[in-house]
């Protein structure tokens, strides 16, 4: 999969400090992850680590960490915290479908949903592909996906959001969210305006596409790549997965 294709989906990214200070202080996932990591003593690899919100902290707890990511921008905010906390990690810039790390890890996981990023069959093939060489034998790799919850996936969704930034200014947010069934992709577009005095002093707008994966589907999924199904939750906590789960937090392993 070329950069390209990926770079079409990425423009909810292009402001990687305010991305941060949206999502710095989710921490659910990094608990079950902790709890998974417990005891290893070789190198993590962290998939789509975006700004280092998994990557960094688990360095400070002593872990040896990798962390990937397509976006340029993302990782060199993510390497400006680390240096700030004087914490060595290798950053990478590469697709994930297309690896190329000199380590076999015990441990690699994705968060943030990011699997979703993945719009196609082939994507998702290459991905597993790629996680299959860089994990060792029996190595866990764990991931995360919306739940495909389908009379919500049913409705066109509009919504409006207003709210004050720190600037004392007026943003008011529309959302627009429709999906296609054919491809099971959620298309979804953000405008946004900024009002001050009364005025409109800025606009942009910015989409994105996500994919929608089934639990057959994935479970399909994973056995053609030779990884074992070990558990799906219904969120980080490790809730029971129903048709009501938000997520599929799913923990696979590599089969010998």
């Amino acid at each position: 999969m070329s950069l390209n294709i990926f770079e079409g989906n990425l423009e909810k990214y292009t402001d990687p400090k305010k991305y941060d200070e949206q999502y710095s202080h989710y921490q659910q996932d990094l608990k079950l992850i902790l709890e998974y990591a417990a005891h290893m003593n070789e190198p993590i690899i962290d998939l789509a680590c975006g700004t280092g919100r998994l990557t960094i902290p688990m360095a400070k707890l002593g872990f040896e960490m990798y962390g990937v990511d397509i976006h340029n921008g993302m990782l060199n905010h993510a390497k400006k915290k680390a240096e700030t906390e004087n914490l060595y990690i290798q950053f990478l810039q590469q697709d994930c479908t297309k690896l190329s790390l000199p380590i076999k890890s015990p441990f690699i996981f994705m968060t943030g949903n990011s699997f979703q990023h993945f719009l196609t069959n082939e994507s998702q093939d290459d991905l597993f592909t790629s996680v299959k060489e860089h994990l060792q034998p029996k190595g866990t790799f764990i991931f995360d996906t919306r739940n495909p919850i389908l009379h919500e996936l049913a409705v066109v969704d509009e919504t409006e959001e207003k709210f004050i930034n720190k600037y004392n200014q007026l943003v008011i947010e529309k959302h627009h969210e429709e999906y296609d069934h054919h491809t099971q992709v959620l298309h979804c577009t953000t405008t946004s305006e900024i009002i001050k005095n009364e005025k409109l002093i800025d606009s942009k707008k910015d989409s994105i596409s996500l994919r929608y994966t089934f639990p057959l589907e994935l479970e399909r999924l994973l056995n053609s790549h030779d990884f074992e199904l070990v558990e799906i939750f219904g969120s980080w906590n490790k809730t029971k997965f129903d048709r009501d789960s938000t997520s599929m937090v799913v923990h696979c392993c590599l089969r010998d």
